[in-house]
């Protein structure tokens, strides 16, 4: 039988497992193509997991059932997700990759006990769109010359200033947040805007702090369109923390979720990491 997985929880939050050595069925809880949501037993490891069919088509509606699935079982316990799509092929390959990972998944749960993901998008004016193409549209195509070299040093002068303002941003807010740990990325939107995706690690108990934090941080830097979403499960942290392992599972070819930084609908947002 092939299993669909979601995500590895800690087992001693399910004390349903407890007197059980074989799967059992998570109740109340639906996962992908519709399909019972079962909590699997690896020593002291829960992996969350659905019966599978691969006639079953993955869409855009099975990524936004793995995000829920994942986040019910982050209601009662600290998870590692695994990337949508992931399936094993039967008990023998769940039970190997587990068993063939297990100090680290372990480890890794340990070290995001308790804690939890808050993600904050930053738009900055950074550039005036209709210069950029300004500068693109008079580039010489041969290359060379004055004005190209002038070009270049022009656009390496912009490309610098981006940066500083945004290690600037980045670092005022991780003054005002305090954050255990954080994950920063940037890049330009197609109006000019500089695009700023923070995400922050903080202890689960302290997400209401946030919210006033990020309320009064709002009002203060008017000049920014911001966004905030969560808290979710630590996705940029598992990541990190897993970098390199990789679970031999199949990822069948069917439809993918979008980028990070474009989420087909909020659910989605982070995107999953991979273990």
């Amino acid at each position: 039988m092939a299993w669909y997985a979601y995500c590895i929880g800690e087992k001693q939050a399910f004390p349903e497992l407890a007197r059980h050595r074989k799967p059992i069925p998570l109740e109340s809880v639906v996962g992908v193509c519709g399909n019972q949501v079962f909590l699997y037993p690896a020593s002291d490891l829960a992996i969350v997991v659905s019966e599978h069919n691969p006639a079953e088509a993955l869409n855009q509606k099975a990524g936004v059932d793995h995000a829920r699935v994942i986040a019910d079982c982050f209601k009662h316990s600290t998870v590692l997700p695994f990337r949508f799509g992931t399936v094993f092929a039967d008990d023998e390959g769940l039970r190997k990759s587990i068993r063939s990972n297990q100090r680290q998944f372990q480890g890794n749960l340990e070290r995001l006990h308790g804690k939890t993901e808050m993600h904050l998008k930053i738009y900055v004016d950074s550039c005036c769109k209709e210069q950029v193409d300004n500068v693109a549209r008079h580039l010489p195509l041969e290359g060379v010359g004055k004005e190209y070299l002038s070009n270049l040093r022009e656009n390496a002068t912009r490309q610098r200033e981006r940066q500083t303002r945004a290690r600037a941003v980045s670092f005022q807010m991780h003054r005002m947040f305090n954050p255990l740990d954080e994950e920063v990325s940037c890049r330009i939107t197609e109006s000019g805007k500089m695009l700023l995706d923070i995400a922050h690690l903080i202890d689960r108990k302290c997400v209401e702090r946030y919210h006033n934090k990020y309320a009064t941080t709002a009002a203060m830097m008017r000049e920014c369109q911001m966004q905030l979403s969560g808290p979710w499960p630590p996705y940029h942290f598992v990541h990190r923390l897993t970098r390199g392992v990789h679970a031999p599972a199949h990822a069948p070819a069917a439809a993918s979720t979008r980028p990070a930084e474009q989420p087909a609908t909020p659910i989605l947002e982070p995107a999953l990491a991979a273990i």
